[in-house]
């Protein structure tokens, strides 16, 4: 039921456009003049509007004027009488969505009626589904305008039309999926499916069936034929996360379908042809990988047609004041909060942390930081100091070096640096990265979990970086806790 101003001074046209609106279902709303349907609208949300043309006072073009005018989103059907055929001509040309003409036909007012209410309908959906698309599209928005950046994004657009396979390289937290998402989106694939598989999360019993699907009956539990990924994303992208952690047997199983388009299901005999675009991604040196044997060094090729390292938060300050703000805009819109951004002694201190869980760990901090906050400025001092700042365990007198010649103490008041603080000597990313893990792990009494949290990562990039790096070495080598 649509709620229907009908505007018109004679009675006996009005008692018909009533009746005729009634028992189609709607709910009808006269006035005799404009005077009268302004008051009318001030009061009622109306759905459409039937005005005469003529009328004492302002005409009905003249009130479609001021409607306009006067910013009211509102169709109109233009009545008019049948020999003024020039006057319905004029009501289009000046905004009407449609025009009726006297005597009133019922069937023609039905009609016209039901067509401009579809056409409400149609651009409510719509002005619905662009918003929509606009916030997913903000959402999805790569934020920087550092060098580093810059560079990944000309890449990404250049890569994006073809074909090529993209390896992705990152530490945890950099927004690999981002750029991956970026690639779909901007290619000629971006109305087909984009698919992920995050190859650590699965089983290693599963990770084939979910790559390649199965058919019914191929092992226990498989009671019915299931698509895999690579099926379920014909046409479009595949984004194989984590990349690094899949088995070696069933990388020849990839390569072979990277290179011939085609698989097979687990217990299926047919070779099924795909066209997929496949991205994959990883926080590890996967060169490094594929030269020590823990990664096929054909596959790695294979994926890296084009390698894009994406840069740690540490090595782009500059982007983080933009995205900090834009994840303390969103958070506080979802919480109906005001917030109008941050101090900028806040901005100071979140570019001088390291921020080891990257971009992740910045918008987690920022989050928090709109739900402690009672005021419109985010201050430091509502960033939790476990993780962000100046009481930050990790951070309290870590010296670094930002330019030649000066050198700066986070968190050391009046530069003393307190009992068991960590002074680097060296500008080596992955030197401080094991010295503030040892650290951790002095602080937490070697758990392994503790550490992490303490770190801003997850337990398996810990794991990875401690397997890779020779930080246990002395009294953390052994008695770890999990």
């Amino acid at each position: 039921m649509a709620t229907i101003l009908y505007v018109d001074d004679e009675p006996s046209v009005g008692l018909i456009l009533e009746d005729t609106l009634t028992r189609a279902g709607h709910r009808a709303i006269g006035a005799r003049n404009v005077v009268e349907a302004l008051q009318v609208l001030s009061r009622e949300q109306v759905d459409l509007i039937l005005s005469d043309y003529r009328m004492p006072g302002l005409t009905g073009l003249e009130f479609l004027a001021l409607l306009q005018r006067e910013g009211y989103d509102i169709p109109l059907i233009m009545v008019t009488g049948y020999a003024s055929i020039e006057h319905a001509v004029a009501a289009i040309k000046a905004g009407a969505i449609d025009y009726v003409t006297k005597p009133i036909r019922t069937q023609q007012l039905e009609l016209a009626v039901e067509q401009a209410l579809e056409f409400v309908r149609l651009r409510r959906e719509n002005d619905t589904l662009r918003r929509e698309v606009t916030e997913f599209r903000n959402e999805r928005q790569i934020i920087g305008e550092s060098p580093g950046i810059r560079r990944i994004l000309q890449t990404v657009s250049m890569v994006a039309p073809t074909r090529a396979t993209v390896l992705l390289q990152g530490e945890s937290g950099t927004g690999k999926e981002l750029f991956a998402r970026a690639i779909h989106t901007q290619g000629d694939r971006r109305d087909r499916p984009f698919i992920k598989l995050n190859c650590a999360a699965l089983p290693e019993g599963l990770i084939e069936s979910a790559l390649f699907g199965h058919e019914r009956g191929a092992f226990t539990g498989a009671i019915k034929r299931v698509e895999g990924a690579f099926e379920r994303a014909h046409g479009g992208t595949l984004l194989l996360d984590e990349i690094s952690e899949m088995k070696l047997e069933l990388q020849a199983k990839l390569l072979r379908v990277l290179q011939e388009q085609e698989f097979e299901r687990v217990g299926g005999t047919t070779p099924i042809k795909v066209d997929v675009r496949v991205i994959a991604t990883t926080n590890r040196n996967l060169a490094a990988d594929a030269a020590a044997g823990r990664f096929r060094q054909d596959l790695y090729y294979r994926l890296a047609v084009v390698p894009i390292e994406i840069p740690p938060l540490r090595d782009r300050p500059e982007d983080i004041p933009m995205l900090a703000y834009r994840y303390a805009m969103r958070t506080a819109a979802e919480m109906h909060k005001e917030v109008q951004g941050l101090a900028p002694e806040t901005i100071r201190m979140l570019q001088d942390y390291s921020w080891p869980g990257n971009v992740r760990e910045l918008q987690h901090a920022v989050e928090r930081a709109v739900i402690l906050s009672h005021e419109p400025l985010l201050q430091p001092r509502v960033f939790d100091a476990q993780r962000v700042g100046m009481g930050s365990p990790l951070a309290q007198g870590v010296t670094r070096t930002p330019a030649p010649g000066s050198i700066e103490t986070i968190g050391s008041a009046g530069g003393t640096l307190p009992p068991g603080a960590i002074v680097l000597h060296t500008l080596n990313v992955e030197e401080a990265e094991r010295a503030l893990i040892r650290r951790a792990l002095e602080l937490t009494r070697n758990n392994r979990t503790k550490t992490a949290e303490l770190l801003g990562i997850s337990v398996r990039t810990l794991r990875n970086k401690l397997n890779g790096a020779r930080v246990l070495d002395g009294p953390h080598a052994a008695g770890r806790t999990d």
